[in-house]
Formats: structure tokens, sequence, C-alpha cells
């Protein structure tokens, strides 16, 4: 292979040539070599594309050259010729990412049409109308995606023309009709770009290659890669294919069809299906498109080949493929497969099925699946138990439930939701330029379109709710408004939409959250089976406990007691230890604490029986716990107010006052908190040591196995872990009977400080396990207030890629994974086998957990919610790292 080699014809490729040929021509070229009806073509490859952007955007004559000369080889195969007045040849041109992108880069079909070839392949044909059409098809598409003008503008003559001969749909457009709308596109052009529309179809063809690599950095490709987390460098493919015509009248149509249903993952071949149509026609939802079944009423023989070639490709490419094709005269033609995209639903069933039909292996299964599609199986549905004002149903694109306000633009769909407002996207049908509103979006709602349209294929792929082809609906976008039979609902309004029955309904409804199916707890079982990192949950509530055994935790990384004392019956006691003068009083104080905080960890400790149970000591500092000082001098000048200023209610509050005063810090994160309240306050460490102790005597008594693993927070000096430990023992050995009790107690810290980390060597002396604290450390290596740099100006460094991710979201893999490197190395080599685990948010993130894995922590722990992702991350992680 050359390496300087920029095109390939369709038959000099493979599926295997996907990084140089992009997806699509990758597997155009696999299915002519597996002898599929594929029109002729070539593809220019992303090479050529990162050579036009090193050039600055200048195709160079050696290209050009290789183009013309893979062109003539198409004009071989059809026995047409480019630009010729009796017998044109016609050509699309499209886009092929290396990885799939739906949507977001630039198509230009019938490329080659003039106002002289359009007369030579109605002639040829012996259909004006079809040559008509497609050349007013052409102006449009090649107006809009090469020269720049607004799509609207076409479209609003299109109405006009419409409505002028009183038709509907585009189909049923005159001779006359097509003509006069031609003339009006071309004058479009003119008034618009000042030139008349280009007549030169090798013109034609270079502009159109030139606007598709443009294409790879327009807005809505750079928002989807980032989304999706594909890399800006990849570059595209450009494939010129021989035109097929599905618009040639009623024997010739097109289609979109997955061999599985993308929204549930049942094996039956699902898609939709126009006459007289192309393929941009069902693909944009400008028209509702009929079920599959239609092709077998229509096109019997061209249906069964399709079902074959559908069972074919399935076969060959071992997962759920999307199919695009057009039947031209009753003939079938393939242009284009790939790997579905699919719901997190039947993400997993299909992975399952597959594995059962002996398709694929088990352990393919596993990396068949996302794991943030999990998480997608976890969204909220709608309560059933409610009477639902149902407004009106659509096609039900994408299941899941949202409610929001109405929003007609994407624009302010992602402005309000970045003021926190929750909206719901309604649309006549979305563009690709609608990506940052699908995104902005809790659902996508359109009013035309079928369920292989862009709105149905960008929102499954994303795990968001959406109905398509409501046709009862109507978008007024003049009076913002949408008029559903009777009913008008104005922007603003709040409605609700179920994209597992394609309901539109008014108001707001009641969520529920599922659990996992059958199909999901098999996959997660496999997971299991991979020996990798074990998962635990952060839960500090028996309820979150629960929860984390249900979704499979092996036990809890992170039980936070500062929750515990925020209750209304709990608060006013901390309070009155915090504002203690002695230390009799606070221990008297505590005292009151005491049974609430035994009957926390006996709740805990028995719903996680006979699982690891780390609980972390008292973290922030104090004055969370109290008023304000804004609030403490109001309550004052009102006290002084009513009763005097000597008054025993005003010096009491004077007290409190210089209470909250003493304890404000310049920067609390760094201040007087963690180990340091235990060391200076031994009594509030005494009191939780004592509630853990007897709340595992209670439950050892009651037949129970309790793990407690007691973590002391932000050491940073070995002789800190040093005093605390000393003192915690001493409780539990007054609070157990034997030696076999005291062995179900580990005893050791959090390390969220660089000086944690580099001095691990000799904390780990001293502690039977560390838990690494990565939100914290992040911000401590790194020097970010998390709420600061979020708020401020991380998005801005993400987008200038001054870094590559959200350091609170992954792992900072060569700062803060550094920090932990190291400290795991200095930790194994003084305590060999010491348990090492994560409890931060890192824990429940696909890229941090391999990092996890690889330096060898022995458990990550997350939010229960998050478990099940963690689960089959670590699997892939272990899978990956296998197969390096």
């Amino acid at each position: 292979m050359s390496k300087n080699k920029l095109i390939y014809l369709f038959s000099e490729g493979n599926k295997s040539m996907k990084t140089l040929l992009g997806g699509k021509g990758a597997n155009l070229a696999e299915m002519m070599s597996i002898g599929l009806p594929v029109p002729p073509g070539f593809t220019v490859t992303t090479e050529a594309c990162n050579e036009y952007y090193s050039k600055g955007g200048t195709i160079t004559q050696d290209l050009k050259s290789e183009i013309f000369k893979a062109l003539s080889k198409i004009e071989e195969d059809t026995d047409k010729k480019f630009g010729d007045k009796l017998n044109p040849l016609l050509v699309s041109v499209r886009s092929g990412a290396v990885i799939s992108m739906p949507g977001m880069m630039d198509t230009v079909l019938n490329l080659g049409l003039n106002d002289e070839t359009v007369k030579g392949l109605s002639k040829k044909t012996d259909n004006e109308r079809f040559a008509l059409d497609s050349y007013r098809r052409f102006i449009q598409m090649f107006g809009d995606v090469v020269l720049k003008i607004e799509h609207h503008l076409f479209e609003k003559q299109l109405d006009q023309i419409k409505k002028r001969y009183n038709v509907t749909e585009d189909t049923e457009l005159t001779i006359e009709a097509l003509k006069e709308l031609i003339d009006s596109y071309k004058q479009i052009t003119k008034a618009e770009t000042g030139r008349e529309f280009p007549q030169e179809p090798k013109e034609q063809l270079l502009l159109a290659i030139q606007s598709v690599f443009d294409s790879w950095n327009n807005q809505r490709a750079k928002v989807y890669r980032d989304i999706h987390d594909i890399a800006h460098d990849l570059g595209t493919a450009v494939n010129i294919q021989a035109m097929v015509f599905g618009n040639m009248g009623e024997d010739s149509g097109t289609g979109v069809a997955f061999t599985r249903n993308p929204s549930n993952g049942e094996k039956e071949v699902y898609g939709e299906f126009l006459l007289n149509a192309q393929g941009e026609d069902v693909v944009a939802g400008i028209r509702t498109p009929k079920s599959i079944d239609q092709l077998e009423k229509d096109f019997p023989k061209a249906y069964k080949q399709f079902m074959e070639v559908s069972a074919l490709l399935e076969k060959h490419y071992q997962d759920m493929q999307d199919i695009e094709f057009t039947v031209e005269n009753k003939k079938l033609y393939l242009l284009q497969t790939r790997n579905g995209k699919r719901t997190a639903e039947a993400a997993v069933k299909i992975a399952v099925d597959m594995y059962n039909e002996k398709l694929i292996t088990k352990k393919s299964a596993l990396t068949r699946v996302e794991p943030n599609q999990i998480a997608h199986l976890l969204h909220p549905q709608i309560d059933l138990e409610q009477e639902l004002k149902v407004l009106t149903k659509g096609l039900p694109a994408s299941p899941g439930a949202a409610t929001g306000e109405l929003v007609f633009d994407s624009n302010e769909a992602e402005e309000l939701s970045s003021q926190g407002k929750k909206v719901i996207l309604v649309r006549p049908e979305t563009t690709p330029d609608d990506i940052h509103g699908i995104v902005a979006a809790e659902g996508i709602l359109t009013t035309r379109g079928g369920m292989t349209s862009h709105a149905a294929v960008v929102a499954r792929g994303m795990g968001k709710p959406c109905v398509t082809g409501c046709d009862e609906a109507r978008v007024d976008l003049d009076n913002q408004e949408l008029k559903v039979n009777d009913k008008i609902i104005q922007k603003g309004e709040i409605v609700s939409i179920d994209g597992s029955t394609g309901n539109l309904i008014m108001g707001s409804v009641k969520l529920t959250d599922p659990g996992l199916n059958e199909e999901c707890q098999k996959l997660l079982k496999w997971a299991d089976e991979i020996e990798s990192v074990g998962v635990r949950a952060n839960a500090d509530t028996p309820e979150d406990a629960k929860k984390a055994r249900e979704f499979g935790a092996t036990g809890i990384g992170l039980c936070r007691t500062e929750h515990m004392f925020m209750g209304t019956e709990r608060l006013p006691k901390i309070q009155e230890m915090i504002i203690s003068d002695s230390e009799i009083e606070r221990e008297e104080a505590l005292e009151k604490l005491l049974p609430y905080q035994e009957q926390d960890f006996y709740e805990i400790l028995k719903a996680m029986d006979g699982y690891p149970t780390t609980i972390r000591l008292l973290d922030p500092p104090l004055h969370e716990f109290l008023p304000n000082v804004h609030s403490v001098k109001k309550d004052l000048d009102k006290l002084i107010n009513q009763y005097g200023e000597n008054s025993h209610q005003v010096e009491q509050q004077r007290q409190l006052l210089n209470k909250v005063r003493s304890l404000e810090e310049s920067n609390p994160m760094l201040g007087f908190r963690g180990c340091r309240l235990g060391i200076l306050y031994p009594e509030i460490y005494i009191m939780q040591a004592k509630a853990i102790a007897r709340a595992a005597k209670t439950l050892v008594d009651e037949g129970y196995t309790p793990k407690p693993e007691i973590m002391i927070p932000l050491v940073g000096h070995d002789k800190e872990l040093v005093i605390l430990k000393e003192m915690i023992e001493d409780v539990i050995e007054k609070h157990t009977r034997s030696e076999h009790e005291q062995k179900l107690y580990h005893i050791g810290t959090m390390l969220e400080l660089p000086r944690a980390c580099v001095t691990a060597d000799e904390i780990a002396e001293h502690a039977e396990f560390f838990s690494f604290g990565t939100n914290d450390l992040t911000q401590t290596a790194l020097g970010y207030s998390r709420d600061d740099a979020e708020g401020k100006f991380l998005a801005h460094y993400m987008q200038n890629e001054i870094i590559p991710e959200n350091p609170f979201m992954t792992i900072d893999q060569k700062g803060v994974g550094e920090l932990i490197t190291t400290a795991v190395d200095k930790a194994s080599r003084t305590k060999p086998g010491i348990k090492l685990g994560v409890c931060g948010e890192h824990g429940g993130d696909s890229q941090s957990i391999e990092f996890f894995y690889k330096v060898g922590l022995n458990y990550v722990s997350c939010s229960p919610f998050r478990v099940p992702v963690a689960r089959l991350s670590a699997a892939q992680a272990a899978l990956k790292l296998q197969e390096e």
C-alpha cells in the first residue's frame, strides 16, 4: 500500500481499512468485495483530508488528477459520462468519518446536473419530472452545503410553489412547478452569492469535496466529537459514488433499516421506507415514512433480497447493522452499512442475545456495551400509577421520559439549560445544526420524521428520550407555539414526553427509577467473572446501602458521617457541641448525639452484612454546621430591638456571633478540618468510634457479621494517624469482648494531600488500608477550587485544549495519577498487600477505572447508581490490558 495513495476505488478496499477510508468507505468496499449490489465509486482518504488542512485548505493538483482518474473508472463501470449532455453520470459526495457521526457532516446528491445534463437525464430515462426533481434537489443541497446559502430561503420558496400549485407533498409538484422552482432557486443563488449557479460538473465536484473536508471542523461536528469523546485530528474521508435514484417514480424509493430493533434490541428488521424519494428525505424527516413492511407490498422481490442481505451483513460484521438502501426501478442497491446506534436497553439485549446465538464470545459481548449506557438504563420512566393528560401520540423513537419547558429553538434550549432549567426541544424536524439543543434538552419531539430520522438516531446515541412523527401536532415558529388539535401550548409551558410510548403529555409527570433488567444483570454477572478491581459504593444512609447492594456493590467505600448530623433533630445538638466552651460541655452535647450515630451505623452495617463498610470520621470544618455571620448578626439586631442591649437573650446571641466569627476560615478546604478536628477535639472522634463499636457489638449479638473500616480523613503526617489510631483502638478495646471481635475492625486513612502520597511509606506503617480521596487530591494537587474552576475557567481550558478533560470527572493521570502511583509503590513496599482503594467521584468514571486497575488498586467506590457502570468498566479495563 503506497503511503501517498490518496484515492481508493471501492474494489480496492475492505473493512480493515477504516482508519484510512472512514467507516462508510471501508464498509462500501467490504460489501462490494462480498458481492453485494453497491453502486461503483471511490474514496478520498482521511490522509487526503489531513493533507488538505496542512495545505491551508487547498486541494492539490496531484489529488485533483487522482480524483478525475478514479472518476473515469466509474464512467467505465456505469457506461455513463460525467458532464455528458446525452448520457450523464451523476454522483453523490458523502462524508465518511472513522467513527460514525450521523448527520454531522455534509452530503451532496445528484452532482453533475446542469441546464444541459438535466435534459440528457430526462431523455435517457424518459422521465422529465424525475430529472427536474433531481435538479431542484441538487441546486438546493449544493446551495446549502457548498455555497452556504441559508437553507430556509430554499424551503420558503418550495412552500410558496406548493401553495401556488395547491399541493402538500413534494412528490405532487408538476413539471411546470418544478421548472418554476428551479428558476427561483437559481435566482436565490445569484442574489446570495453574486454569481450564477455553477454549471461545470468538474468544478461542482471539487467544490463539494472541499465542503465535505471543511465540514469536519464545522461547529456541530466539533460538538458531537466533544460529546462522544472522538479525537479531533482523525479527519474525514469523502466517498464519490455513482447515483442510483429512489425518486424515479412509484417503482422506486429509499429507506433506512436496522437488522435489529435499535430501541429495544428485539431480533427483527426495523426500518422505514419512502416511495419516490431520495435518502435525505428519510434521514432529515421531511416526510414521515412507512414501515419497512411496506417494501414487501410494493417491491416483493427487492424486499426478499433486502432481508437476505440484512441477515448476511449482520452475520458478516457480527453486530447489528444500520443499512441505507435505494430501490431504482424495482432493483435494490446498498448505499451504506455500519454498526447501528442503539439505546442502552438495546445494546445490552443485543450483546447478550448474540452471545446466546453463538455469534460472539462472552468477552466480545462485554465490550459491546459502553459503560455509560448502563447508566442510561437507570433513566427515569413515567409512573403509570398517575392520571396522564395525553395530548397526542407520535413514534417512540428513543425510550425514557422527560419533563420540561417547551422551547422551539436550539440556541434557547442551550441558554435555558445553562441557567439550570429543564427544557423539551420541539421542532418540525431536527437538522445536524440542532446538535447543541439536543444536548441541552431533557427530551426531543419532532412533528415530522420517522424512527430513523436525525433526531431519533442522535437521541438514541445520547440516551435521551425522543418522540418523532407527531403529525397531529403543528409547530408555529412565528408565534412560538405548538398546536395539537384544538389545544395551543405556548413556549415556556410545561410538557412531558414518553419516548417508550410516543406520548406527548401536558404538564409535569411523576417519574420512577427503573431497576436493571434480566439481560443487564446477566451481562454484569459476566463482568464480575473477570478479575479486576472490586466495586464498592459511596453510601451515607441505609437506603443508599441497600440500593448499592441491589446494584452489585461489594461493600461501602465511603460513608460520610457529616451527612448524619444535618437532620432537624440533630443539627441543634451538633451546634450545641460546637459553641461549648469546655471539653466537658462538648462531651455532654456529644453524648446526646451518640444514640443517633449508633443507630445510623447499626442500620448501615446491617444492610452491608458481611461486606466491608468504610466509615469516614467527621471531615468538614465546624463552621459548616453553624449559621453564617450575616444571619447571626441580623438575628442579634432583632433581639436588641426586642429586649434591649443587656438582656440574657442578647448576650447569648453575642456569644454565638463571637463563636461563629472565631470559626470562620479564609480557605476552609485547607483549614481546620479532617484529622485536625480529631486531634484538637478528640471527644468528637471518640464519640463516633464508640457509636461504631456499640453498633457492631449489637449486630454480632444478633448473628450478623459487621465489617467496619474506620477511615481518618486528611492525614498528611504519619504522627496524625498514630495519635488518632491509638485513641480509636482504646475505644474499640473497651467495647469488644474478644480478639475475634477486634479483628472485625480495620483502621486506615484517606489520602487526599500530595504530602500524604509522597510520604505514603511512613503513613502505611500505621494504616491497614488507604483510600484515595481523589476529589480533594485533585484540588490540592492542581491548586484548583472545584467550584471556582468549573464556574469560571475550566470550560475555556478544555475548549482551548489547555487540558484534555475535566480533571474532576476523569483523573489527571500525569499529575494526580503520578501522586497515586507514587503512593501505591511506597505503601506496597512498606506493607505488602495493604488494601488500596479510591472513593472520589472518579471511582465511577470508565477511563479513570482503567488507570486505577493499571496501578494496582483493589477497589473503586462510587455513588450507588454508578455501581453498574463501574462493574462493566472494571471488566473492560481488565480485558483491554489482557489484550495488550
